[in-house]
C-alpha cells in the first residue's frame, strides 16, 4: 500500500452572509440565526506538514499580508482545532503554516474557515473522520458552515445546515474600511432580537438579477447597528452601492466586512478598480463563487 503523503495545503474560503436574519436570543445567551451563506473563491490558506525531524507538539508559522493581525498563541483557532481532533499522540510534530490574506474579525469568517481548511488537511494525512457538529460547535458557531464550505442556510446557533438551491453565476467585490468592530458589541447594539426568518426559497434561480431581486427581500440585522458603531462600514456599502453594475451591497456577518455582487467578472474587477482609486487604504479583493471541491485539500510533492 503506498504511504499517505505527509503535506496537504487546503483554501480557507472567505464566508460571506448574503442574508443574516437575528431570529431570537436563547436563555444562554446565544443569538438565534437565519442566514444564506455562501463562499468566496479567495482566502487564506492553510499547510500542514509532518515527518522526520519535526519538533514534537504543534507548531503554528504564520505568513501573507495580514499575518501581523494574527495571534500566533495556543489559543488561535487552527491549534484549537488541531488538538479537538487529535488524541494520544496524533498531533505530535505537526506543523501549519497560515498565509493570511483576509482580514481578521471582519465578518468573513476567517478563522473558522482556517480551522476547517485545518481539519480537512488533518483528515486527509491520517484518513481519520471529521469532528462532528457538536465538537465543531464548541469550538465556533461558524465552524460547521465553513466545514461544508458550500452554499448554505445556516440556522439556530450554527448547527442546522441546510444546502441551497442552485445558485446563478456570482461575482463580488470584498471590502473592509479597516475599522475595528466587535462582534459582541453589534449584537449588544442590535434593537430587535426576535426577527422573522428568511422568506420561503424558491426552486432556483435563472440568473444573478433574479437572484439579487429575491434578496433585496433579507436583511442583514447586525448591519444598522454595526453602522452606527463603525460609519465606515456605511461608507464602504455606499460606495459599492455606487460602481456601475452593483446589483445589491450589504455587510456581511457582524461586519465591518461588506460585499457588492455584480452580474459579470468584468463589472466587479472595474468596481474593484475604481474603489481602490476611491479609497487606497481599505482592504478590497473582487472574488466568485468557490466552484464545487475548491476547498477540498491537495497532496504536496515531498
Amino acid at each position: 500500500m503506498a504511504a499517505r503523503a505527509s503535506a496537504f495545503r487546503a483554501l480557507a474560503p472567505a464566508k460571506v452572509n448574503l442574508a443574516l436574519h437575528v431570529t431570537g436570543r436563547r436563555a444562554d445567551g446565544y443569538h438565534l440565526l437565519d442566514s444564506l451563506v455562501v463562499f468566496a473563491d479567495m482566502g487564506d490558506v492553510v499547510t500542514l506538514r509532518d515527518g522526520p525531524g519535526r519538533a514534537p507538539g504543534l507548531a503554528l508559522s504564520l505568513a501573507g499580508p495580514q499575518a501581523p493581525t494574527v495571534p500566533p498563541g495556543p489559543d488561535n483557532l487552527i491549534l484549537r482545532a488541531a488538538r479537538a481532533m487529535g488524541a494520544k499522540g496524533a498531533v505530535e510534530g505537526l506543523a501549519f503554516t497560515l498565509e493570511k490574506h483576509l482580514p481578521v474579525a471582519s465578518g468573513l469568517g476567517g478563522g473558522s474557515s482556517d480551522a476547517a481548511a485545518a481539519l480537512r488537511c488533518m483528515a486527509a494525512r491520517s484518513g481519520a473522520a471529521l469532528p462532528g457538529g457538536d465538537a465543531l460547535l464548541r469550538l465556533g458557531a461558524d465552524l460547521p458552515v465553513c466545514m461544508a464550505a458550500a452554499p448554505s442556510r445556516m440556522r439556530g446557533i450554527g448547527e442546522r445546515i441546510d444546502s441551497l438551491p442552485a445558485l446563478p453565476p456570482l461575482w463580488m467585490v470584498l471590502v473592509n474600511p479597516g475599522v475595528p468592530l466587535s462582534t459582541a458589541a453589534v449584537f449588544a447594539a442590535l434593537a430587535l432580537r426576535d426577527n422573522p426568518g428568511l422568506p420561503d426559497l424558491p426552486e432556483g434561480w435563472p440568473d444573478t438579477e433574479s437572484f439579487c431581486a429575491w434578496l433585496q427581500g433579507t436583511r442583514n440585522d447586525l448591519e444598522s447597528p454595526a453602522c452606527t458603531i463603525a460609519p465606515p462600514v456605511r461608507a464602504a456599502i455606499h460606495a459599492l452601492r455606487r460602481t456601475e453594475g452593483c446589483l445589491l451591497a450589504r455587510m456581511s456577518g457582524s461586519g465591518a466586512s461588506v460585499f457588492g455582487i455584480f452580474a459579470d467578472a468584468g463589472h466587479a474587477g472595474r468596481a474593484a478598480k475604481a474603489l481602490r482609486a476611491h479609497a487606497p487604504d481599505w482592504w478590497i479583493a473582487p472574488a466568485g463563487l468557490l466552484p464545487p471541491e475548491g476547498a477540498a485539500p491537495k497532496a504536496l510533492a515531498p
